[in-house]
């Protein structure tokens, strides 16, 4: 094993991967990062640059004593919300499962960052079907009563004791899903319940 198992833990409730390749020598996986926030903010920021550049320009023409400076937090605004769609756009997530190489490589990409976890299959006990306790949310207003529930997980099993997930979503997607990869990978499918 090379890499941390730790690492691709996910703090959201689902990931909800695609199946892009199903072959007899491949199974490709992809989850893109949350799509419609990423878009979101993209709009945002763009319809706030044409608010942006006239108070930019106006600011470099009167100095910060002019009508606009009182402004100034738009521009500022607009590349806050430029970095953040840059960022939400850059988040994927890909498992590849390769039968000529007996490997599971697991790769997680942010905007600055790349992670990387690679199992060969004699590393892997069994793929496991079971249920994460999910926080539901942040804490508000100081508060500490941040509940779990019960949200479906699919993991691989290791030797060592560890576990890896690959997926969380809904129960009859993953169970096919969990059975596809432990036929690919010849071993067995667990299914453990909520404790």
């Amino acid at each position: 094993m090379h890499g941390n198992p730790s690492e691709f833990e996910a703090l959201g409730s689902r990931l909800g991967f695609r199946l892009i390749q199903d072959s007899s020598e491949k199974i490709v996986l992809v989850w893109q990062g949350a799509r419609f926030p990423a878009f979101l903010c993209l709009g945002i920021a763009i319809t706030l640059l044409f608010l942006s550049v006239p108070i930019v320009e106006a600011i470099r023409q009167k100095g910060l004593q002019g009508p606009a400076a009182s402004l100034w937090y738009f521009p500022l605004m607009n590349l806050v919300l430029l970095g953040i769609s840059f960022y939400l756009l850059s988040l994927k997530r890909t498992i590849v499962v390769d039968a000529k190489e007996k490997t599971i490589v697991l790769s997680k990409r942010a905007l600055l960052r790349r992670i990387r976890l690679r199992l060969n299959w004699h590393e892997v006990k069994a793929v496991r079907l079971g249920v994460d306790r999910v926080y539901s949310g942040f804490a508000i207003a100081g508060s500490s009563a941040a509940e779990t529930y019960p949200v479906p997980s699919l993991r691989l099993a290791l030797k060592e004791g560890q576990t890896v997930l690959l997926d969380r979503g809904g129960t009859k997607r993953l169970k096919s899903l969990g059975e596809r990869l432990s036929r690919y990978v010849e071993r067995p499918l667990e299914k453990e319940r909520d404790g």
